[in-house]
């Protein structure tokens, strides 16, 4: 275990894409700018093949190379965390998350809709979830992941005491998008070793100023920096967080049009990769979100703005 006790998976997570060629296969060599790319702009960690990386849309072959790949890229300059089991089969998760889990990520991510469908009774949850871990290395941590897909099963108040009780979750990707919810989970899981990472940017400053101390939604493949001068510097300058906390809501309604294609048509711009194909989202995106790449054009420029007014509080300083 003490190989994985130096990690802190607190902090700013983005949510990795998977970028495609034409042909649809994983581009490698913009994968691996995308990654330098997130890490420069201050990532904490990395949390790659999740639904975001299309994940539903993978074989487990892709699922583990990109997991594998990941951590050899990234060589220790952060954390990495992985999931990828997408199945119904018990079994077949079983396999997917020791495959996952052999590739040297710093921990395994569950993701809670695979562990009971929405009509199960009571009680399914925890011992499925218990029979997929002893399955596993006692050694790996683990974190958890209310992923809105196929459902969104959020965790019981039971369930999460229990999981961070257990010592071997270190993270929860929080998808309530609830203030009191995640007000409430901060206080269940206090004391313990697992930290409550936020998914929802509506609420990412009023968590913070609630006590939590990680971001891992989506738009983290825009603008991480800011996310990350939030919570590093946020609470100092109080006027300016909540000028860039209406800034960043506001980009936030953006996901609605055709993510995660639309933040592959960002890094198409700004040359982390060549295609925005996406498995996920296969249709054009300015011929069914109408402006697109003028919505773009706003995101862009007043995160330069927010960037720009950041550089002169902290020179005035």
């Amino acid at each position: 275990m003490e190989k994985y006790m130096q990690h802190s998976f607190s902090g700013i997570f983005p949510v990795v894409l998977t970028p495609f060629d034409a042909q649809n296969r994983i581009d490698w060599e913009g994968y691996g700018r995308l990654l330098d790319w997130y890490i420069r702009m201050g990532a904490n960690g990395l949390f790659a093949v999740c639904q975001s990386s299309e994940m539903q849309f993978l074989s487990l072959e892709e699922r583990r190379d990109l997991a594998r790949f990941t951590v050899e890229h990234v060589n220790g300059r952060v954390p990495v965390v992985a999931s990828g089991h997408i199945s119904d089969s018990v079994d077949d998760q079983k396999a997917e998350l020791a495959a996952v889990a052999g590739t040297g990520i710093d921990a395994l991510v569950f993701v809670t809709n695979r562990f009971s469908a929405a009509d199960e009774p009571a009680g399914t949850w925890l011992a499925r979830m218990k029979d997929v871990m002893s399955a596993l290395p006692q050694d790996m941590p683990l974190g958890l992941y209310e992923c809105p897909a196929p459902y969104r099963r959020l965790l019981t108040d039971e369930e999460l005491s229990w999981c961070a009780e257990s010592g071997r979750f270190r993270f929860l990707k929080d998808v309530a998008c609830d203030l009191d919810t995640v007000k409430r989970r901060l206080e269940l899981t206090r004391e313990t070793p697992l930290v409550i990472n936020n998914a929802n940017a509506a609420t990412a400053w009023d968590v913070i100023k609630a006590g939590g101390r990680g971001f891992s939604g989506v738009m983290n493949n825009f603008h991480p920096d800011l996310y990350r001068w939030l919570l590093d510097h946020g609470e100092a300058s109080p006027e300016l967080a909540r000028e860039l906390d209406t800034f960043l809501v506001l980009s936030a309604l953006s996901e609605a049009f055709g993510y995660p294609k639309l933040a592959k048509r960002f890094h198409k711009r700004i040359g982390t990769f060549a295609s925005d194909h996406s498995r996920a989202v296969p249709y054009d995106l300015p011929e069914r979100h109408w402006a697109i790449d003028a919505i773009l054009d706003q995101i862009v420029e007043g995160a330069e703005r927010m960037r720009a007014r950041i550089s002169s509080v902290a020179a005035a300083a």
